[in-house]
């Protein structure tokens, strides 16, 4: 393989949000993540350190909508584990899993930069924040 430059390191992002937005269950297949290497001249190892470095990303199928719960330190002592009970209890899922229908995958992330509105949980790219059980509840009822 040819040595990446810094423009193909760039596109790979691109490449892998939009590979992972047309499987059709929010994650990039193998045999995808393969095609991208071979475009770009990046190795396979090198896309999979980035699939895998970003919690974005994902090499397992999940939900049309992707939970993300932070669990920082503010959120954490704003009642994240709280959201996160109140959100297992209602999908009937735990962190990492995806509801039978396919609807919901439920993740814990670092940090979504909403300290001020802890505790906070994202829905695919929607911030909801100063969450109560039962604002959680009025949330996913949107969805």
């Amino acid at each position: 393989m040819k040595p990446a430059d810094a423009t193909d390191r760039a596109d790979v992002l691109g490449l892998l949000h939009r590979a992972q937005r047309e499987s059709g269950r929010n994650y990039i297949p193998e045999e995808r993540l393969k095609e991208i290497a071979r475009e770009t001249g990046i190795t396979e190892s090198d896309i999979y350190g980035v699939v895998t470095f970003y919690s974005m990303f994902s090499l397992q199928p999940r939900g049309e909508y992707i939970i993300r719960v932070c669990t920082s330190g503010s959120c954490h002592l704003m009642g994240s584990g709280t959201v996160l009970g109140v959100l297992k209890d209602t999908l009937k899922i735990g962190v990492g899993e995806t509801t039978s229908d396919g609807k919901f995958t439920l993740e814990e992330t670092s940090c979504l930069g909403a300290c001020e509105e802890s505790p906070a949980m994202m829905i695919n790219e929607e911030l909801y924040g100063n969450l109560t059980p039962e604002k959680i509840q009025e949330i996913l009822s949107t969805y």
